[in-house]
């Protein structure tokens, strides 16, 4: 397993799949490994790519200090990768939680990313809020669904402030644009690869200047792609094209019929679409 130090020592590991021009792709959780990611739908038929274990998660060490996983903190380590590989530019890919770790390195090192593409980001990092009502809305379209029913009275309860363990169980088809057979072993295994001790120091105080970030990709020139699942309850398409509107040079792309993990829901188009931005 490849590996390198942090400025701070911590040994950081990466996963590299497929071949050609490099691609550095951030999980979400956040401080959650890259097993889920797998190879993005296929897109490692076209690319390398080099997926970063964040430190805390996968084969990357527990840091000595917990106060490093402050996701503004961790730009440093994305900085890290890219001297180890020897890139003076690159392409970066993140994924929901990641995309703020991606849009704060973006902001520090705009010189250094070539293309970026924000695969349906969250937005806390750009103070974009996503409302109880907005995911109301894209829940309802899931209405044929035979567990829609059951799932939506307990979004109903979460959003009333009334979550409990069973509630969140109940609403995790609305996460994916299909809730098949394969989905349910996809979706069952996800849960031990998170570090919820560590993401509770990703966003403490300080992590994130919304206002400054904002002002920094209003200037950002390089080539970017937003992503969103059509069904996305997360970060729904709306939410997204927020996101997109910050760039001078955004795409904004809807995957028709998928939720938040969209090579997951179709690899095939889902691959074929990022893989045509990334060039």
């Amino acid at each position: 397993m490849p590996a390198f130090s942090a400025h701070d020592g911590t040994e950081l590991a990466y996963h590299v799949r497929g071949a050609g021009p490099a691609v550095i792709c951030l999980p979400g959780g956040p401080v959650q490994d890259t097993v889920y990611l797998g190879d993005l739908g296929g897109l490692s038929a076209h690319r390398r790519l080099i997926l970063l274990d964040p430190r805390g998660a996968g084969r990357s060490a527990v840091p000595a200090d917990p106060a490093s996983y402050r996701c503004d903190r961790l730009v440093d380590d994305v900085e890290a990768l890219r001297e180890h590989l020897g890139l003076d530019r690159f392409d970066l890919l993140a994924h929901c939680a990641g995309a703020n770790l991606a849009v704060l390195y973006a902001a520090r090192h705009p010189r250094r990313v070539a293309r970026l593409a924000l695969i349906t980001p969250s937005t806390r990092a750009v103070g974009l809020p996503v409302t109880g009502q907005d995911r109301l809305g894209i829940a309802r379209l899931r209405a044929d669904e035979p567990w829609f029913p059951e799932a939506f009275a307990a979004l109903e309860a979460i959003l009333a402030g009334e979550a409990t363990a069973d509630r969140w169980r109940a609403v995790t088809p609305f996460v994916y644009g299909r809730w098949d057979e394969a989905v349910r072993a996809y979706d069952a295994g996800q849960e031990e690869h998170r570090n919820d001790g560590a993401a509770a120091f990703w966003g403490a105080d300080g992590a994130f200047d919304p206002e400054a970030t904002r002002a920094a990709l209003a200037a950002f020139g390089a080539p970017v792609l937003v992503l969103a699942g059509e069904v996305d309850m997360n970060t729904p398409p709306g939410v997204a094209a927020g996101v997109a509107a910050l760039f001078p040079a955004a795409e904004f792309a809807v995957q028709q019929g998928a939720g938040h993990f969209p090579w997951i829901d179709d690899p095939g188009r889902f691959a074929a679409a990022t893989a045509a931005f990334l060039g």
